[in-house]
């Protein structure tokens, strides 16, 4: 799922209230890191992450590899910091409602 223009710009607006959730640290993407960030997204929809100084593993990269695996999109990089989105599956979530063109 391809996010258009105007839904990055909604969801970047929104991602500016947020604290990072996941840190990305010297075992970069691990294993933990990635069942964690699954969850956490599938709680929130919209999350934010950070990535430290001993990773080795810039934000982008960090950004792009944890997206892959978890079937997100990418919506910004900041400095050291990332935001991914990805529509929840469950009922118990409010979802997001994103604007259409």
């Amino acid at each position: 799922m391809a996010l258009t223009k105007k839904q990055v710009k909604q969801l970047r607006g929104l991602a500016t209230k947020l604290n990072p959730l996941i840190q990305v640290g010297k075992n970069d993407l691990s294993e933990n890191a990635i069942k964690q960030a699954d969850e956490t997204i599938e709680k929130r929809e919209l999350i934010k992450c950070s990535v430290l100084d001993g990773s080795g593993l810039t934000a982008k990269e960090a950004g792009e590899g944890l997206a892959e695996e978890l079937n997100a999109e990418l919506v910004q990089v900041i400095g050291n910091r990332f935001v991914l989105y990805r529509r929840s599956h469950r009922d118990d979530v409010e979802h997001i409602r994103l604007v259409r063109e």
